[in-house]
């Protein structure tokens, strides 16, 4: 069994298990708020840009999107039963700081089938705010004409120096999407990318601003 919108060999049916699972199983850990959901497309290819500064990071949002979703997933993830489980819902794994074409010749395919292909463009977790950010991204939408979709989360990672925590709020704030990026040569796909690290970042300042408004409203 096949689904245009999954890589091959992934099985929509545990694809599906594993989403609906997603929805609930991070609600005994975290108080997810999340901001303009609205603003996911149901239907249609979408890039999902997104920053990392936790590893639940992707889980939570596989969970929370509504849509079937493919992300790319570092390659060391995928040993053991964890990478079986990983493939069979059809994320694809990808070596960091290596020229890699075949996760992204599978995401393209995911794209062209109407599917979302969800990306970390930092490359690595870090403190979240988008410092920096890697090609891949912009070269999906521009090869497939998909919109980009910018998505931040804050309240998953833990603070320097803080012990345990009771079921931090987490909030994610979902931008406004972006066109497919334009042009064909090597500077307007860096172009796209700074467009993209920079519409991330802004929304990162935006969703702190909000959580810090919450913060004093309750205090």
């Amino acid at each position: 069994m096949s689904a245009p919108d999954l890589p091959a060999g992934a099985d929509p049916r545990l694809h599906d298990l594993a989403r609906w699972i997603g929805t609930w199983c991070f609600r005994p850990v975290f108080r997810v708020h999340v901001h303009h959901r609205e603003r996911i497309p149901a239907t249609g290819p979408v890039v999902l840009v997104a920053n990392h500064s936790a590893l639940v990071d992707g889980p939570l949002l596989f969970g929370l999107l509504g849509r079937r979703s493919v992300f790319l997933v570092k390659q060391e993830m995928f040993t053991g039963v964890l990478g079986t489980g990983l493939r069979g819902i059809g994320q694809l794994a990808v070596r960091r700081g290596e020229p890699d074409r075949a996760p992204l010749t599978a995401a393209l395919g995911v794209l062209r089938g109407g599917g979302l292909v969800g990306v970390f463009p930092e490359g690595t977790r870090g403190a979240g705010e988008v410092a920096a950010a890697q090609q891949g991204a912009a070269w999906l939408a521009r090869a497939s004409g998909a919109q980009v979709l910018p998505v931040v989360c804050r309240g998953t990672r833990r603070p320097e120096g803080s012990g345990r925590r009771w079921r931090p709020r987490v909030d994610v704030l979902v931008g406004e999407p972006l066109p497919a990026p334009a042009g064909k040569g090597r500077a307007e796909l860096a172009a796209a990318t700074e467009t993209v690290r920079g519409a991330l970042a802004a929304l990162v300042a935006d969703l702190d601003a909000m959580r810090a408004t919450n913060m004093r409203s309750s205090a």
